[in-house]
């Protein structure tokens, strides 16, 4: 629909006449008994929409903004709430998460990365730790400090332990040699967390099983997670 003088489109109707908001121009259209919007030969300009065409038009944002959204859940981003302290001080109980779903999908977990992951015990739950140990890797846990070797046994490291919660971590555990395309992973509250210490049927998380990374906490604060 187009002003017949200037060619604007922005065309408003003000008291049943149609006038340019471009150039003024009245223009000489009035609506018939159908709906429809036609000229002063009775040409139709305009053709009134069907009910049908009307819903579907209505529809048609909300339908793509649903289906974008699913993408983006499914194919994008993770979202998990966390209910326990395992994680504090970094993440604390009832804390909302987002993970990239993209940074496992086009790379590998790096040590420290913060994970979503599906719980070997029960796969239908999310459970959320951090990377220690990398495919191939021998991790031990010697009164509380973690360390680990090398594949070819080369080199063992004392781990970073800065984020690990205020209270001194206790107990000696493993040797754990972590299996091809797996992870050996730990709470950062490391005296109070079910992680791959205490698993009943496997002690390492496949890589198949891995959600996201996780990058940024939402509620109740928002934080950029490393």
């Amino acid at each position: 629909m187009k002003c017949t003088k200037c060619g604007s489109k922005r065309i408003k109707v003000n008291k049943e006449q149609f006038v340019c908001k471009k150039c003024g121009e009245v223009l000489d259209w009035s609506q018939d008994e159908k709906g429809n919007i036609v000229d002063s030969q009775g040409n139709i300009i305009v053709k009134k929409k069907s009910p049908l065409a009307e819903t579907l038009e209505f529809c048609y944002p909300i339908v793509i903004a649903v289906v974008l959204a699913v993408l983006l859940k499914t194919l994008v981003f993770a979202n998990a709430v966390v209910p326990t302290s395992s994680m504090i001080n970094t993440i604390d109980p009832k804390d909302r998460l987002i993970a990239s779903r993209l940074a496992y999908t086009f790379g590998e977990p790096e040590r420290y990365d913060i994970a979503i992951f599906e719980f070997p015990d029960n796969e239908d739950e999310y459970f959320v730790k951090r990377v220690i140990g990398l495919p191939g890797e021998t991790v031990n846990i010697v009164d509380g400090i973690v360390y680990v070797t090398s594949p070819d046994k080369s080199q063992t490291i004392q781990l970073d332990d800065s984020f690990v919660t205020a209270c001194v971590p206790f107990g000696t555990y493993g040797p754990y040699e972590v299996p091809e395309n797996s992870y050996f992973m730990l709470g950062d509250n490391r005296n109070d967390s079910l992680d791959s210490r205490f698993w009943s049927t496997t002690n390492y998380v496949r890589d198949d099983q891995l959600i996201g990374k996780v990058v940024f906490k939402y509620y109740p604060n928002f934080e950029k997670l490393d």
